[in-house]
C-alpha cells in the first residue's frame, strides 16, 4: 500500500453527522468481527477483502451517553475493487497525519496516533 488511510464522512441525518471515520459496522448475531468487516466494507464501500488480508491491529473503547462501543481496528493490506460511497458519505484517502485535520467521533480520534506510528 501507499501508507494511506480510508476516511468515510458520515452523511446528514445520521448521529455523528458530518464527522469522519473508519469505515465498518456493528457485528451481527453469529458474525465474527473480520466477517463484519468484509460484510461492511463490501456494503458501504464496494470493496472485497478476505480474512487473511485483515491484520488486526488495536481498538477503541468509548462509552456514549447511550451505549458503551468496543471498536476493533483492523488494517486492510488488500482488497479488490475501487472504494465509491453507496451509502450517502462522502470518501478520502489520506496520510495518517493528515487524519488530524479531520473531525472525528470521540471513539475514532485516539486511534489516529497508532495510525502515524504504524504507518
Amino acid at each position: 500500500t501507499d501508507g494511506r488511510v480510508l476516511l468515510a464522512q458520515r452523511p446528514e441525518g445520521k448521529q455523528l453527522a458530518g464527522l469522519w471515520e473508519f469505515p465498518g459496522g456493528k457485528v451481527e448475531p453469529g458474525e465474527t468481527p473480520e466477517e463484519c468487516l468484509i460484510r461492511e466494507l463490501y456494503e458501504e464501500i464496494g470493496i472485497e477483502t478476505d480474512i487473511p488480508c485483515l491484520a488486526p491491529f488495536t481498538f477503541a473503547s468509548h462509552s456514549y451517553d447511550d451505549f458503551h462501543l468496543l471498536m476493533p481496528l483492523f488494517v486492510c493490506r488488500r482488497f479488490r475493487g475501487i472504494a465509491q460511497p453507496k451509502e450517502g458519505q462522502v470518501l478520502k484517502w489520506v496520510r495518517p497525519r493528515q487524519m488530524r485535520d479531520f473531525p472525528m467521533p470521540p471513539a475514532d480520534a485516539p486511534l489516529i496516533q497508532f495510525l502515524i506510528d504504524l504507518l
